[in-house]
């Protein structure tokens, strides 16, 4: 039980990392504040430095990860270019990825609880992703 609850989360964390990633990158080139833009660069930063630590325990146990759900991916995609042909400003960037790390908190705690068997170093990067997530949207806030 313990290893098949680690590889899930670690898994979950992993669709979260590149959906956390994929969504910076698709707003980054709209991004008016350089303030703004060197926090979501940060951002990105930390959560590749997270998939790194993932993938190496994810090839612990002999799992490739997972990538996000193609139909969620394919609706903020949808949702980001909608929202910015309308509105291109600072304000929609911060409001998408306020949205998109609420969304991103709530899954990775849910899977959490899911998994509560997990082993230790797979809870521990998912607390980081949700702390990564959480503060995120704590330092854009100015911009809403």
């Amino acid at each position: 039980m313990i290893e098949q609850d680690t590889i899930k989360l670690l898994r979950e964390c992993d669709a979260g990392i590149k959906m956390g990633v994929s969504s910076i990158d698709d707003v980054l080139k709209y991004v008016g504040a350089d303030k703004l833009k060197k926090t979501l660069v940060e951002c990105k930063d930390k959560h590749t430095e997270l998939a790194k630590e993932t993938e190496k325990l994810l090839n612990e146990y002999k799992d490739d990860g997972k990538n996000p759900n193609p139909v969620a991916k394919g609706m903020s995609w949808m949702k980001t270019n909608m929202m910015l042909a309308v509105n291109e400003s600072d304000h929609t960037i911060a409001d998408l990825i306020t949205d998109g790390c609420n969304m991103g908190v709530k899954s990775l705690n849910k899977y959490l609880n899911k998994y509560e068997a997990a082993e230790e170093r797979s809870k521990d990067i998912c607390k980081r992703l949700i702390n990564l997530e959480q503060n995120l949207a704590l330092n854009i806030r100015g911009y809403l």
